[in-house]
């Protein structure tokens, strides 16, 4: 029997991600690192994965540990076990407001420990690394998957730190460490059941529109019919995961996991308008000046319903190409859903559990 070592857990993907491994690995175990602070909320986790799934019964281990502490962060004297094979890092602060010291405290010094621990393994097959799409920062075009250091600028310390860790792992890559990259588009919930842990991305659009009683007067900072918003649902990206993760081909390639066809600005807001019986008034806005006042504004924010920092995605120039994603996952079945499918099914999650915030662990 050997181990799996998964960080992030029990995070959004992680939770979900974990039971797909295991039922592949039916010999093997998982050690999923935790801050103290989330040990809790893990052990609950676990237990509900083990009730509605009993062949994980004993399976998922907790070790204490934190990658922005100081020194290892591995969970004191009892460490990380040498029979670990396979590490997937999830662990990241998805946080587009993130000061700079957080975010490259754990987005780029944790996955640095991350990459030395992998090298002090010795029976590792493979660092399975989850970026992000939005290494592309401010990239003007297609972005493939094989792009990274092509001259972008960042919107924000997430994207800066996230593009900073794929550095890392690239390097680590070139010089001789087993490694896949993922890169989740803007993530939401489930496309069946609409379940997630936080409602930002698309979902503070719904807040704001959501706020008004019929017609609703939505900024148009940009073209709504040319820019795209890369969304994915959560159960594609764990699928995909899960999928390429098992081929032998996927070692050392970068996989853009994001809708091939997303939606644009104009077929989101209209979708969700459509669904919360709202009507849509477009209002020309200059992108500066409005996330300006958004930003310093005392309560504007909150009026809106939407953070400053997302007004700029409305006017993002990039899509991105899925080419060996699309490649290597045809004949798994695994197929990512149009927006339009599951739209509706975001929102009446949305509704019926108001007690969720836009906030997620990090």
């Amino acid at each position: 029997m050997t181990a799996l070592l998964m960080t992030g857990f029990p995070g959004f993907l992680g939770s979900t991600l974990l039971p797909r491994l295991l039922a592949r690995r039916p010999e093997d175990r998982a050690v999923c690192l935790v801050q103290p602070r989330h040990l809790a909320t893990a052990r609950r986790r676990a237990g509900s994965l083990a009730d509605a799934h009993p062949a994980l019964r004993g399976r998922i281990e907790l070790l204490p540990g934190d990658l922005t502490a100081p020194g290892p962060g591995l969970g004191g004297d009892s460490g990380v076990p040498d029979d670990v094979t396979e590490v997937w890092h999830l662990a990241a602060v998805y946080d587009l407001a993130v000061d700079r010291d957080t975010a490259r405290r754990v987005n780029v010094d944790g996955t640095a420990r991350v990459i030395d621990l992998c090298r002090s393994l010795p029976g590792l097959e493979r660092l399975h690394h989850v970026s992000t799409c939005y290494v592309s920062g401010r990239y003007a075009g297609t972005f493939g998957e094989a792009d990274l250091a092509e001259g972008q600028s960042f919107r924000n310390h997430y994207e800066a730190t996230k593009h900073e860790a794929e550095l890392l792992v690239r390097k680590a890559m070139a010089d001789g460490l087993p490694a896949t990259i993922y890169r989740p588009g803007i993530v939401v919930g489930d496309s069946r059941t609409g379940e997630t842990q936080k409602y930002d991305g698309p979902y503070f659009f719904a807040s704001y529109l959501r706020r008004f009683p019929f017609v609703a007067p939505v900024p148009r900072l940009a073209d709504p019919d040319r820019v795209r918003f890369s969304l994915v649902p959560r159960d594609f990206v764990v699928a995909a995961m899960d999928a390429l993760a098992a081929q032998d081909r996927s070692l050392g390639q970068t996989y853009a996991l994001t809708d091939p066809r997303p939606p644009t600005v104009r077929q989101l807001v209209d979708t969700f308008a459509g669904h919360l019986g709202k009507r849509v008034l477009w209002v020309p806005l200059p992108l500066a000046p409005t996330r300006y006042l958004v930003g310093t504004v005392p309560g504007a924010e909150r009026l809106m319903g939407l953070p400053a920092e997302a007004l700029e995605y409305a006017t993002s120039p990039t899509t991105y190409s899925t080419t060996s994603t699309d490649r290597d996952l045809a004949g798994t079945g695994v197929v990512c859903p149009a927006f339009e499918s599951y739209a509706g099914t975001l929102l009446d999650f949305m509704r019926a559990h108001p007690e969720i915030g836009s906030t997620a662990m990090a």
